[in-house]
């Protein structure tokens, strides 16, 4: 059997722990059609917890209900490409006989940068209004998925929102998916143009119970066939965190120690497929998210990592030596950016696990060693 694990980001897992009553909810809101509140919702939560996998779970849920999905993602010209696919749609079943029964399709920005005839360029609201109709006679229709809306620009949200809004007046069958960051997120539906997504259904994505992990890793290793003891599926689980990207990354490690192994699992193949998933995440998320930050910011994270669990914000702005309310523009900045997340009032700790181990093995770490002995 091949590695089911897919520890690449946005990559659609086989293996997706504590999301099933979401999906249920969206399920239940697409076969309902027009209205439904799970139509209009929001997925939030830090980098790798499985914000981009959720939405293609929801795209999938439409496609088996024989709806359309427009997937996009929050970055310039997303309202050109929206508007592009609409008419893509369009022009694909408008014109076609009342009998036709769709299937489902998944329109996305490549094969859609066409050049439209100027007699076309009536605002997507019009030919949207039009495909909508008619996938309400077949008893379907359109979902359009955003993904990274914090990074929106807010010209284009604006016009996505007050389109959808009048999809929605009109009782239309028109769904509207998005995802970010959660500080982010929120600062994003305080502002008042977008006031119309407040009443979006909100999901913040979590991590996955240890215990849930632990069920899913079982069946997942007994399915192919690879031998592995409960105390093992258990120190597995425990090395996830229950965060969903580290789970496909140990996984996809720990499953391939195994395979070299004869398909059995060892204490020694544990620890070695552990440890490199465990430098793989440091490589590419952790890595990534901290070179995003600036100098200032990075500090506040390294006086962070002195600590072994969550931090005291008020001793965070000693060490830095700064004032509590000047520590707090960078607490906020490491809140909107998803590196940090609040635990309690007045502690924060990292949103992502093994953040702490990473940034105590970097070079930055061992010149502020100081900062220990402020403990």
């Amino acid at each position: 059997m091949k590695n089911p694990f897919k520890p690449t980001a946005g990559a659609r897992p086989p293996l997706v722990i504590g999301r099933e009553e979401i999906r249920q909810d969206i399920a239940e809101s697409v076969e309902n059609g027009a209205g439904a509140p799970g139509l209009l919702a929001i997925f939030s939560g830090p980098r790798g917890i499985g914000k981009t996998v959720m939405l293609g779970s929801v795209e999938d849920e439409a496609i088996e209900h024989g709806w359309i999905v427009i997937s996009e993602t929050a970055i310039p010209g997303l309202v050109r490409r929206i508007d592009a696919a609409v008419r893509a749609a369009s022009g694909e079943f408008v014109d076609q006989p009342s009998g036709r029964r769709i299937t489902g399709i998944t329109l996305g920005p490549v094969g859609v940068q066409t050049q439209l005839a100027d007699v076309e360029h009536r605002h997507w609201r019009h030919p949207l209004t039009e495909l909508l109709k008619r996938l309400r006679d077949h008893g379907t229709g359109l979902m359009i998925t955003i993904d990274e809306i914090h990074a929106i620009d807010r010209v284009d949200l604006v016009e996505v929102a007050a389109v959808i809004q009048h999809m929605i007046r009109e009782d239309l069958p028109i769904a509207l998916m998005l995802a970010g960051l959660p500080k982010a997120v929120d600062d994003l539906l305080n502002d008042e143009v977008s006031t119309f997504l407040r009443r979006a259904e909100k999901y913040d994505l979590h991590k996955a119970t240890l215990s849930d992990v632990a069920a899913a890793l079982r069946a997942t290793f007994d399915e192919g066939s690879i031998s592995i003891s409960e105390l093992h599926v258990r120190h597995l689980a425990e090395a996830t965190g229950g965060y969903p990207f580290l789970i496909q990354l140990v996984g996809y490690h720990v499953w391939s120690q195994a395979v070299r192994n004869g398909g059995r699992v060892t204490a020694e193949s544990l620890e070695a497929g552990v440890e490199k998933a465990k430098r793989r995440m440091g490589a590419t998320v952790l890595q990534s998210a901290y070179n995003s930050l600036s100098d200032i910011d990075k500090s506040y994270l390294l006086a962070m990592a002195v600590d072994d669990g969550p931090s005291k914000t008020s001793v965070i702005a000693e060490r830095l030596g700064v004032s509590p309310v000047y520590a707090g523009q960078y607490r906020l900045r490491l809140l909107a950016a998803g590196a940090i997340e609040v635990v309690g009032h007045g502690y924060v700790d990292f949103a992502m696990p093994t953040f702490r181990e990473f940034l105590r093995a970097s070079p930055a770490f061992d010149s502020q060693a100081h900062l220990l002995s402020d403990q």
